[in-house]
């Protein structure tokens, strides 16, 4: 598909087009590519067949501030392979990816890189997946040699030998025997391997206690398969992608262990018009079902929308039901992307990715379909953003250039949220780290030419209510004719254990305890409405409120003056009341930090993370390094990495990720509302 292989370091992988991606040699947007690869499929034959399978291939990135791109690809593969370094084992980021790919239920495949480099140890990155992601890791390899003499691997499946060649930069192999010294280890693993898997196949269990030397490779195989779609086993692998060993074994694993979409349960969904729960299988003969989950601007062909068919069929200039908007959407061309490049093609079918052109409003989430079979597939969860920045235009032509360019941003990105700070008349950009606004700043200033001013970074604080308390709220207002009446009884405050836990994605919880028709029922949802308006602004600094649980269970009601607005009014009011005794506090996001350091340096950095408030968890050694795990609020990180250069002579590296929101010590609290409000009372 490309002539010559582009290395990340010389800014020349393929997938990694973006002109930042280039200059910084990491990933940040996601790449579509389809590939095809010939696998051998000869099962016992004399002569040797090979069968060509298509590979569609998203390369996602692997900085924690791009992680949407990560959760929104997980939601339309079958399949991944998860990379590790074999320096580095199991980073944070793995871990983010790691429960991102159980939330949607996604086979996977454990691929430890770098094999060649220095303190490489693939056995102790296996037992790392194990305690640390707690899975069932089982290497399918043995490395032959590590670091500079890394040469090959040991297949424990075939018994066999691996050596790559240097001369063809690994792109050719000899099978050999196993090397004398490395018999008796790989005995010993490929026995676990064997226990690993037999339990999906009675027959292989008895082999495996008879005689397990007359299990064939057909058999393992087979099991292998089962159980990595099952998500019981991770099949493991190592190689150095740079020097191409280990990716020819590691496309085979793909076509034999990983799901093709036949493999996977049908795709779930619900029938919007009587709410019950429906599938669509993955065959071109059912009706035609997508989700669209990315939508990227192209400067030759405008907005591109990506999107996985699950069902069905669809040719190019088609019209397909958009189910967020109701509306039908012409199809005017449907292309096949590599990376940043766009082939057409006349149709599309179950089963593969394409980008469709011509659309009017379609977004991230959205379900396509056929108009006359409605469906609507399970959409993706979308992370909060933590961090703020405010933007200002240099000079009044970049006024409505700016807005444009948020506008084409925002709908490429679910993450990044805009909102205009009504006192200020700021626009502040809101997302998920440092680098991630840096990023959209920059592609502003490259991509639409608009040359921006901005504040420091903010902190996305929230609210939370600690005690329940009941209220009663009464909205009389008359005026000339009709009047508003309204009256509600009501209990607020934090929401129950049990339903967090159901409900880990959603902070509003609405009980309906009225009876007798104190209320009727038209005015439920407004009252309802209400309060989840309000929780925008809380009582103490305007943050927004997480987690409140409402209960409503008496009240009254004028025959005439009562409307759904004045209880939707009532609601509001109530809340701000109420509020105020239900022992508000302040919530700051706190952040997973690692911080990877020499021997020497690691009195200072402690240290600096002990004045930065951070609480320390756990240190490790690992490769002539420590390794320190803490807990630090985001508002005594900014300038961090800065700091730590300079702590370590530049030694020290660390990554950092959004980990939860906590009540924030009552003076640093009391010092954000004070300041809050000092900025509020300013601006009025």
């Amino acid at each position: 598909m490309i002539h010559r292989i582009g290395e990340v370091h010389e800014g020349a992988a393929t997938t990694d087009w973006m002109e930042q991606e280039k200059e910084r040699g990491i990933t940040i947007t996601s790449a579509a590519v389809s590939c095809k690869w010939n696998f051998p499929t000869d099962k016992g034959k004399t002569t040797p067949e090979s069968k060509e399978y298509a590979f569609n291939i998203i390369d996602t990135p692997g900085h924690v501030d791009f992680t949407v791109e990560v959760e929104r690809s997980m939601r339309v593969l079958d399949g991944l392979i998860a990379l590790f370094s074999a320096v580095d084992g199991v980073e944070p980021q793995s871990e983010t990816v790691w429960r991102q790919a159980n939330r949607y239920g996604v086979p996977r495949i454990g691929f430890v890189n770098k094999m060649d480099r220095a303190g490489a140890d693939f056995l102790n990155v296996v037992k790392q997946v194990r305690e640390m992601l707690g899975s069932k890791a089982v290497p399918l390899q043995l490395p032959i040699g590590a670091e500079d003499n890394f040469q090959g691997v040991v297949d424990l499946i075939k018994m066999k030998g691996i050596i790559w060649h240097m001369e063809t930069e690994g792109m050719t192999f000899d099978e050999i025997e196993i090397p004398a010294d490395m018999k008796e280890e790989a005995e010993l693993w490929r026995a676990q391997l064997v226990e690993a898997v037999a339990e999906y196949d009675d027959q292989l269990m008895e082999k495996f206690f008879d005689d397990p030397d007359s299990i064939s490779e057909a058999e393992i195989h087979e099991a292998i398969r089962k159980a990595t779609i099952d998500l019981s086993i991770v099949p493991m692998m190592c190689g150095s992608s740079f020097k191409n060993k280990g990716v020819q074994t590691a496309l085979d694993a793909v076509c034999r262990y990983l799901p093709s979409p036949i493999d996977i349960p049908p795709a779930p969904g619900v029938n919007p018009d009587t709410g019950e729960e429906i599938t669509r299988k993955a065959d071109p003969k059912e009706p035609f079902a997508a989700l669209a989950f990315k939508i990227m601007t192209d400067p030759f062909v405008g907005r591109l929308a990506f999107f996985r068919c699950y069902s069905g069929h669809l040719d190019a200039g088609s019209y397909v039901r958009n189910m967020r908007s109701g509306k039908n959407e012409r199809i005017s061309r449907i292309m096949k992307m590599f990376a940043n490049k766009q082939n057409p093609i006349d149709f599309i079918e179950a089963g593969d990715i394409g980008a469709a052109v011509g659309f009017k409003e379609i977004k991230t989430g959205d379900t396509l379909c056929d108009e006359n079979h409605p469906i609507v597939l399970e959409n993706m969860f979308i992370p909060e953003p933590v961090i703020a920045i405010a933007v200002e235009p240099k000079t009044q032509a970049d006024v409505d250039k700016m807005g444009m360019a948020i506008a084409k941003l925002v709908e490429e990105d679910p993450t990044l949220r805009v909102n205009t700070d009504e006192e200020t008349g700021q626009t502040i950009l809101r997302g998920m780290g440092e680098l991630h606004l840096e990023i959209i700043v920059d592609r502003m200033r490259r991509e639409f030419k608009v040359e921006v001013n901005q504040g420091a970074p903010m902190v996305s604080y929230k609210e939370a209510f600690t005690a329940t308390v009941q209220h009663r709220e009464v909205l009389k207002k008359q005026t000339g004719g009709r009047g508003k009446f309204a009256d509600i009884q009501f209990e607020l405050g934090p929401v129950d254990q049990e339903w967090q836990a159901e409900n880990p994605d959603k902070h509003f919880q609405f009980v309906n305890d009225l009876f007798g028709g104190s209320i009727p029922k038209e005015f439920v949802g407004p009252i309802q409405k209400g309060f989840e308006n309000a929780m925008g602004t809380g009582v103490l600094a305007a943050y927004p409120v997480v987690n409140m649980k409402v209960r409503i269970f008496d009240g009254s009601f004028h025959a005439v003056d009562s409307d759904g607005m004045s209880f939707e009014l009532c609601a509001r009011s109530g809340f701000r009341e109420a509020g105020r005794k239900a022992k508000p506090v302040l919530l700051e996001p706190i952040m997973k930090v690692e911080v990877i350091t020499p021997d020497q340096y690691m009195g200072d950095v402690t240290g600096d993370l002990n004045r930065r408030r951070g609480m320390l968890e756990g240190m490790d050694s690992r490769n002539n390094a420590q390794v320190i795990k803490a807990k630090v609020p985001l508002s005594e990180m900014f300038g961090y990495v800065t700091q730590l250069r300079s702590l370590s002579s530049g030694r020290a590296t660390s990554t950092m990720e959004f980990s939860h929101y906590a009540p924030a010590p009552n003076n640093i609290a009391e010092e954000v509302i004070a300041k809050q409000k000092g900025k509020l009372k300013v601006e009025e």
